[in-house]
């Protein structure tokens, strides 16, 4: 057989896998909890795998080493600032987010815990988060079916288009119908094979060059009018540009997808466990992501080649440097990032609208079959759209990662961070802060300005702002929010709740 009909089983195999997790999460699905948080039974381990693979996606196969091949190291600083902010969400939120959206009504989803939290029997604060969860997960999701495309364009020649359907395809299948429970068993399978693939291409790239020093002079020689820029983590920095990079880490504290994760966890003591697992495997990933972007330009200088497109580097090293088949199951880490956050951003925006805007703006009681059909159309709806937005090509996978990142960062992190741990917030700061961080993100990334600074840091900054003054200037939490908080609080450091609410 040929190396293409080797590579190509591997990835049929891992696709069917993919499909009988998701059939198997299917049968353990019952109701709408189980659909949306798995029942909250996640062991931390789960959670912590889970959470890595939805949320590093093709950027940490394919946009982080496209960047470092093109600029070198200074492109490093995205992955430094989203390690420190991972560790921080783990630290700080994990333990207490899962406590009290537990505590609040069992919240089961991130604007319906804004709303149980603060009381909002207007609606207007679950309806406004619904409403951002869906904007900016559709171009969160198209970012994904654009790699995918790519994915299958440069490592098997089919088009653009064929590759962004067998992608979507499957993925919205074992969603459909798996829901979270498929989503976060597939994640633990593809968090695992990312890994693997991570360590393994640039050390055999290195082994395969004849060491270090080798790849270190052909990086030198890349270009000789710039030479040490790859190696460098200053060359050509600009201070906005560093904070820029490092503000990445902020949006963690807002990404729907990665901290519903904490809220499906068994206990609040399971953050600590999962905070360990979490951060180990992020840094051996982007460690490793890093590094291939960088041995990717030693090895194509030595070896006289070109590559057409930066963030094909890793798909290029890893059918070059295995067996079909070996490199057929690398390939598969690629095609694992990308489904697994597809996979959960379906996921938390089926529920914004099935739990957040369909239930809200309905009078009749829903039947829980009803709320499961809708759930999976919720599915469908975003994925189509997302689909038609990744069929213009013109951003790159960066750009619309970014983006989207950028938006949850400054619309709910904020909220996030002062639900959790300000007492004195109430419905209104809130809102005035989701709605200002979310319009100023939104704008900044649409304008020039986002080439000076990366937009999650006004957005971020105009949220935290307007939350805190607004909440000051308006009427204060009654003694049932003041209550429950402090029951939340006592809950995630593992001491029982007062029993006054």
């Amino acid at each position: 057989m040929s190396d293409q009909t080797w590579t190509t089983i591997a990835i049929v195999a891992y696709l069917a896998l993919m499909l009988g997790i998701g059939y198997a999460a299917f049968r353990r699905t019952n109701d709408l909890d189980d659909y949306m948080l798995g029942g909250r039974r996640l062991r931390p381990g789960v959670a912590a795998l889970s959470a890595g693979a939805s949320d590093m996606s093709g950027w940490l196969l394919m946009g982080l080493p496209g960047a470092i091949y093109v600029a070198g190291l200074v492109e490093a600083w995205i992955a430094i600032g989203l390690t420190i902010g991972a560790w921080l969400n783990w630290k700080f939120v994990a333990p207490r987010l899962r406590a009290y959206t537990e505590v609040s009504n069992n919240s089961i989803t991130i604007p319906s815990f804004f709303e149980n939290r603060l009381k909002d029997t207007s609606r207007l604060l679950r309806i406004a988060a619904g409403a951002i969860v869906l904007v900016f997960f559709t171009f969160y999701v198209s970012s994904g079916m654009v790699a995918g495309g790519t994915f299958f364009e440069s490592s098997f020649g089919m088009s653009y288009l064929t590759g962004l359907l067998v992608v979507g395809g499957v993925t919205l299948a074992y969603t459909l119908f798996g829901g979270f429970l498929g989503a976060t068993w597939t994640d633990v399978a593809q968090g695992i094979l990312m890994l693997l693939a991570l360590v393994a291409v640039p050390i055999v790239a290195v082994v395969d060059l004849g060491g270090w020093s080798v790849v270190r002079d052909g990086i030198l020689a890349a270009d000789t009018s710039a030479a040490a820029d790859h190696l460098s983590f200053v060359a050509g920095a600009s201070v906005t540009g560093v904070i820029s990079a490092l503000a990445w880490g902020l949006g963690y504290f807002g990404q729907p997808h990665i901290i519903v994760r904490f809220m499906a966890m068994r206990s609040p003591s399971d953050a600590k466990v999962g905070r360990r697992i979490g951060i180990s495997w992020m840094i051996v990933t982007a460690v490793g992501a890093v590094m291939t972007g960088l041995i990717g330009v030693g090895y194509m200088n030595v070896n006289g080649l070109t590559l057409e497109n930066p963030e094909t580097v890793f798909l290029f090293l890893a059918q070059t440097l295995f067996h079909p088949v070996v490199a057929g199951l690398v390939l598969a880490a690629v095609l694992a990032a990308i489904m697994s956050t597809i996979s959960s951003q379906l996921i938390v925006s089926s529920s914004a609208l099935v739990e957040d805007l369909v239930k809200m703006t309905t009078k009749r009681e829903l039947s829980m079959t009803t709320q499961v059909m809708l759930g999976r159309a919720g599915v469908l709806a975003v994925a189509l759209i997302a689909g038609l937005i990744a069929t213009d090509r013109t951003t790159t996978i960066l750009d619309l990662v970014g983006f989207a990142w950028a938006g949850f960062g400054a619309a709910f992190g904020p909220i996030v961070l002062l639900s959790l741990y300000w007492r004195r917030l109430n419905r209104w700061g809130a809102l005035a802060g989701m709605v200002g961080g979310a319009v100023v993100a939104f704008v900044w990334g649409q304008s020039f300005l986002t080439d000076m600074l990366y937009e999650i840091v006004p957005g971020f900054a105009v949220g935290l702002v307007a939350a805190v003054v607004v909440s000051l200037v308006t009427r204060p939490p009654g003694q049932d929010i003041e209550a429950e908080f402090e029951d939340a609080r006592r809950l995630a450091v593992g001491a029982a709740p007062t029993g006054s609410v």
